[in-house]
């Protein structure tokens, strides 16, 4: 991906294409399996129901990528650096 220009913004991803599907089979298996032993007819169906949901719910959910998060996390470093040294200049102004 190329890196964002100064003064331009992308829209970040949304959606379910940067949810992790394997992370979420995963999370709808571990809560079928700790259903009780004597719920094995409904297990695959609620399984399936869980994945849904939490596709759902993540879907919904305002995230963004890794990416867009280390992003922002570099620019609020830039511009809070670049805010002390115009504090600091502004200072040594006052003072003289």
């Amino acid at each position: 991906m190329p890196p964002i220009e100064r003064g331009k913004r992308r829209e970040p991803a949304r959606g379910t294409d940067m949810i992790d599907l394997a992370k979420i089979d995963e999370l709808a298996k571990r809560l079928a399996a700790a259903l009780p032993p004597g719920a094995g007819q409904i297990r695959a169906d609620l399984e399936g129901r869980f994945r849904a949901i939490l596709q759902r719910a993540l879907a919904k959910a305002d995230l963004v990528t890794r990416e867009e998060f280390d992003l922002q996390k570099a620019a609020l470093a830039r511009a809070q650096a670049r805010l002390e040294e115009l504090q600091q200049a502004l200072d040594t102004l006052r003072k003289d």
